[in-house]
């Protein structure tokens, strides 16, 4: 059985990061790049994101401010805050607000960044399958209870 390709989305402001992560990562994942948060939306609304990269200095929208929008709708995707700028604030943001599984500092580098997209991939499938186990639980259980509920009555 073929392994199912990691689908990142990257999101930075400039536009040579994004050309730079796409060239480094596309034969290994899917990659996805948005150049702000409110192109990145659209993204997460027509694609299952594994794992969720964005820069934190970004104009308009910083990158916890993105990660705190689209959470309600998109809780899924792990998250990778990267910046420049050593921002304990911003860090403490992140984690708190924007979930975030993992800060890295920019400019990346390649083996660092694979391996927590790597990791960030291993937590997004178990949380996947322990979901899908309680979800199949729970109906096992609707249907015991109904049968039950049958054998009692008649």
């Amino acid at each position: 059985m073929e392994e199912e390709k990691v689908n990142i989305l990257y999101v930075d402001d400039e536009l040579n990061n994004l050309i730079s992560f796409k060239a480094t990562f596309r034969i290994k994942y899917n990659v996805f790049t948005a150049i702000s948060g409110e192109e990145a939306i659209p993204i997460l609304d027509e694609n299952e994101i594994h794992v969720l990269i964005t820069d934190q200095r970004m104009p308009g929208m910083t990158g916890v401010e993105f990660l705190e929008k689209i959470l309600p709708n998109h809780p899924d995707p792990m998250r990778i805050l990267l910046t420049g700028f050593t921002d304990f604030e911003a860090l403490k943001d992140a984690v708190n607000i924007g979930k975030i599984m993992a800060y890295l500092e920019k400019p990346w580098l390649e083996k660092e960044l694979s391996e927590k997209i790597e990791e960030a991939y291993a937590i997004y499938k178990k949380r996947k399958e322990e979901r899908e186990y309680a979800e199949r639980l729970a109906l096992s259980n609707d249907q015991f209870e109904f049968l039950l509920r049958q054998k009692l009555l008649s």
